[in-house]
């Protein structure tokens, strides 16, 4: 086709501005090849016989009607990357002559605004969608360049015709600060992302088009004046999202322009409440998604402190914004930082970071948010437990109204809060039961029922609640739970994150996970770390250095007694789960020697340093670990550790029996070694030990201060005989014949053993009764000579007694006096023995008559010294494991035991007919260990120094 043809067919075509279409006779798609030929413009701007301003006006104005025009989704992607190199190819020879002579054919205000804001928003779709493939990168930033020329001669054209108060358009103002900040933030511009050649090959050619564009928005907005205000909240994530470019020049230039919304908002209604929030909505998912580093927060709280400088009023409040967008920028880094890491805990642990602070700030939509994030890494590692804590804080969060939910919660339908909070219930008591903590899941099927009985009276649903609530009751106490172990791990060296760096946190272990085990995977979440293999605090020199080190050890959880479980029989399965839960105390205890050694007797010279570390939450939470934020290091005298270590002795012995007596299927080996180890001489040394160590003549000349200690020791020793004969009982009867000669031996050396100890230090007795011993005077109260005495509940063989007697009983050479008192008690089912009668007449002293009671006291867990609780111990009963539900006895030397015992043993036990083994077994029970709260023991103590005595308890 010749060019009288093509300008007779084309050019009278562009006048109509319309969109493309065939010709007639001829395919679409020869229409749309004449658009894109190579020859088309410059046959048209040179040889038509119309002026070249008037021609390329028209020809622009068609194009650009056409692009708008183009259907995405049925015009092929080379047609429109032909369309657009043609108006690129139009802009590119429109000089500012030609831009006034097309703004001037528009006849009224309104045209020139609707061509205006569609010129925008073409421009923003086109610098969005990316016409031409991404390594063309030479006809891109000649788009760019053509772009930003004719961005900023619309510019000018609005600050002449549209900055006025009558003539201001909020919408194309508003059109044009999103299509600059496109521009600018457009991927083809990043320069730091290209290849040093690369960048400056483009610099050198194109120059940085950010700074041109970021200084004319910076420029323009300060024009606006009083029209400030109509752009914020609204600017705010624009503006934000440009200053995070990572170009310092344009940093400096744009973040002042925080400020002046600051002031802004400021002078219109005395706070600046939104841009605050506006700017931690937006900084929260700039950050995470790419933008933002140390230098910008750095530069951030620069600038706007300088700023505020000039603003005596301002100042307080800019300096707590300040504070306030650091912190939440110090937390989204190290968040951004570690999701791309493989290590699941630390982007556990900068997750909790995050909401912790949206707590603290009160932004519950953010707080949610990161919630569910966390949920959500739980569930990847099959945490269940803490899965179940993280979902409770959000139901917290709601009440039991009919009350639709508040827009944070959006994300979960149209529901109102108790549906949503009965929805929240049933997962967290699913993730709990997965977890085996029924105990919660017991808590919040209470709750429900209370709300299925009372407010909405569902009898269906209660039903169903309850069935499921009485079958977590029946886990607890058939189902096994291993205990998790405790590890405290600490990490040094400025080479780790500022989340982790100097900061020793406590690790809950998984089931049967060892520490060798727990520390290999450690070590590999950190390669490059350097184990310690000393478990003191490292000094300065590992602290300050570049490099990364781990200290990692075991610790053992402090029981912290429920105030609902003190005072009351509480069976094994029931206080184990304590042991290891809601435990937020945990002890390191390390042997030192001090003094001279005697390679005979270590005993003598074992001192115990014992680090307690607390941390910042109760385990287990919503982590698996916590930080600990106090370490206190305590000194336990030789005297100290040995009444430790029998204390934990005696319990371990209870525990033993316990476990024996309810289960007649466990193996026979452990509670051989345990009972073996402590009545046989030659394998663990005996008391010999501590009677060379602590009970000589110069011992209590240089230690005066430890007579009570010193009873207190005595007193255990001889409370262990009683347990080791209920323990060896027991072990008869379970005995297999081959293992018979072992078994006679062992009850030889009891003999022997219990012969001694009864000498030395009194005997003790388990009796029947459910008495509880308790104390009349505290030992610091009486003189060295002045005898002891315990006031004991005494039945006169009925369970029900209704009479009350006292005896006081002076016991041999100790002169300990005794005084039984017979109380009116109500019947517990658990307070007593059913045994068969065939077993009752085979032995007076058979431990399965042990009650199913035990007092723990709480200097089973041993305390610092400085607290006074070892002082406050009695020499005759404070040790005793005071097992509910026996009598106490005291006899000195080998004197006879009170003659009423007897006839009580024949009286106060029920004997069961049944000779089913397995009814037999279930209806021994356990050993209940029963709390004494610290207001009963105070009253208990008639004298004393009540400060120390407070210190004895938890």
């Amino acid at each position: 086709m010749g060019e009288s043809a093509a300008r007779e067919m084309f050019a009278p075509r562009h006048c109509t501005a319309g969109p493309i279409a065939p010709l007639p006779g001829e395919p679409p798609a020869q229409a749309q090849d004449w658009l894109g030929s190579a020859t088309l413009l410059p046959m048209l701007h040179y040889r038509l016989a119309q002026p070249p301003e008037e021609l390329n006006v028209r020809t622009y104005a068609f194009v650009v009607v056409t692009a708008l025009n183009a259907p995405a989704n049925r015009v092929p992607c080379r047609f429109k990357s032909r369309v657009v190199a043609c108006m690129t190819a139009i802009l590119s020879q429109m000089d500012d002559r030609h831009y006034a002579t097309y703004i001037e054919t528009f006849s009224g205000t309104y045209d020139l605004v609707d061509f205006l804001m569609e010129s925008f928003l073409l421009f923003k779709d086109l610098i969005g969608k990316h016409v031409y493939p991404s390594d063309w990168m030479a006809m891109i930033m000649v788009q760019n360049r053509v772009f930003l020329r004719a961005i900023n001669t619309y510019a000018d054209t609005m600050n002449q015709k549209f900055l006025n108060n009558d003539d201001f358009e909020v919408q194309l103002w508003n059109n044009y600060f999103h299509l600059a900040v496109a521009f600018i933030t457009q991927e083809s511009l990043q320069l730091e992302h290209f290849s040093p050649t690369k960048r400056n090959k483009i610099l050198a050619k194109y120059g940085d088009m950010r700074r041109l564009i970021g200084f004319a928005i910076r420029d323009i907005w300060y024009k606006l004046g009083s029209h400030k205000i109509c752009f914020i909240p609204g600017m705010v994530g624009p503006i934000l999202e440009m200053t995070l470019i990572p170009e310092e020049e344009l940093r400096r230039a744009t973040i002042p322009i925080f400020f002046d919304m600051i002031t802004c908002e400021h002078a219109t209604s005395g706070n600046f409440h939104k841009f605050e929030n506006e700017i931690i909505l937006k900084l929260d998912h700039e950050v995470e998604g790419g933008g933002g580093d140390e230098r910008y927060m750095q530069l951030l709280e620069t600038i706007l402190l300088d700023c505020a400088a000039e603003k005596p009023m301002l100042r307080p409040q800019v300096q707590h914004f300040v504070a306030l967008v650091k912190g939440l920028l110090i937390r989204l880094l190290d968040y951004r930082t570690v999701m791309s890491d493989d290590s699941r805990n630390n982007r556990m642990s900068c997750t909790v970071n995050l909401l912790n602070f949206y707590k603290d700030i009160n932004r519950e939509g953010m707080y949610i948010r990161y919630l569910y994030k966390l949920r959500d890494l739980h569930l990847e590692g099959e945490n269940y437990t803490e899965a179940a804590y993280t979902l409770l804080l959000h139901s917290r969060l709601l009440k039991w109204l009919d009350e639709t939910c508040s827009p944070q919660f959006e994300s979960h339908g149209s529901q109102t809060q108790r549906q949503l909070k009965e929805t929240l219930y049933d997962t967290i008591i699913d993730y709990f039961d997965k977890g085996k903590m029924w105990e919660e899941a017991i808590t919040l099927c209470k709750e429900l029922a209370e709300q299925y009985e009372n407010e909405i009276f569902d009898y269906e649903l209660l039903s169903k609640r309850l069935e499921k609530q009485a079958k977590f009751y029946e886990n607890i106490m058939k189902i096994l739970r291993p205990k998790p172990d405790y590890f405290a791990v600490g990490y040094y060296g400025q080479g780790y994150p500022p989340f982790l760096r100097n900061k020793v946190f406590i690790h809950r272990g998984k089931e049967y996970e060892r520490r060798e085990d727990f520390q290999n995977q450690l070590m590999s979440q950190f390669p490059s770390s350097v184990r310690l293999n000393t478990t003191t605090m490292p000094g300065d020199d590992i602290r300050n250095s570049p490099l990364q080190y781990i200290q990692c050890f075991t610790v053992q959880p402090v029981l912290e007694i429920p105030p609902r479980l003190k005072n009351k029989p509480v069976p094994d399965q029931i206080i184990n789960f304590y042991k290891s839960n809601y435990v937020q105390r945990f002890h390191y205890s390390r042997p030192v020697r001090k003094g001279p050694v005697d390679p005979n007797n270590e005993f003598a010279s074992m001192w115990i340093e014992r680090t307690t570390f607390t941390t910042v939450y109760k385990l287990p939470g919503i982590l698996r670990w916590f930080e600990a934020t106090d370490m206190k290091h305590t000194t336990l005298s030789p005297l100290e550790n040995a009444i430790e270590t029998m204390e934990s002795t005696n319990e371990k012995i209870l525990t033993m029996i316990n476990q024996y007596q309810a289960d007649w299927t466990l193996p026979i080996n452990p509670l051989s070694m345990l009972l073996n180890g402590i009545v046989d001489p030659a394998v663990m040394g005996g008391f010999a030990k501590y009677e060379k160590a602590f009970f000589t003549e110069e011992y209590n000349q240089q230690h005066p201060e430890d007579r009570d200690k010193l009873a207190r020791l005595k007193d255990l020793i001889a409370w262990q005989i009683p347990l080791l004969g209920g323990g060896i009982s027991l072990h008869g009867k379970r005995v297999t014949d081959d293992l018979r000669p072992f078994h006679e031996r062992m009850e030889e050396c009891f003999k022997q053993l219990k012969k001694k100890v009864e000498k030395e230090y009194g005997v003790r007795e388990l009796g029947s009764e459910c008495g509880t011993p308790t104390k009349i005077h505290a030992d610091r109260d009486l003189p060295p000579e002045s005898p002891t005495s315990w006031t004991l509940q005494r039945s006169s063989g009925s369970m029900s007694a209704s009479t009350t007697e006292e005896v006081v009983v002076t016991v041999g050479d100790t002169n300990v006096e005794v005084k039984m008192r017979k109380s009116k008690k109500k019947k517990k089912r658990s307070s007593m023995i059913f045994i068969s009668e065939e077993r009752e007449r085979t032995s007076t002293l058979d431990c399965k008559r042990l009650s199913k009671k035990q007092e723990f006291r709480s200097d089973t867990n041993l305390s610092e010294p400085n607290e006074g609780n070892v002082s406050l111990t009695n020499a005759n009963s404070r040790s005793l494991p005071a097992i509910t539900g026996l009598s106490l006895t005291v006899v000195g030397g080998t004197e006879e035991v009170d003659s009423t015992r007897a006839r009580r043993d024949s009286k106060s036990m029920s004997v069961c007919g049944t000779s089913d083994r397995t009814a037999d077994r279930r209806s021994k029970g356990v050993i209940n260990l029963l709390f004494k709260s610290k207001s009963s023991k105070t009253e208990d103590v008639k004298s004393g120094d009540p400060t120390k005595d407070s210190a004895n308890h938890f």
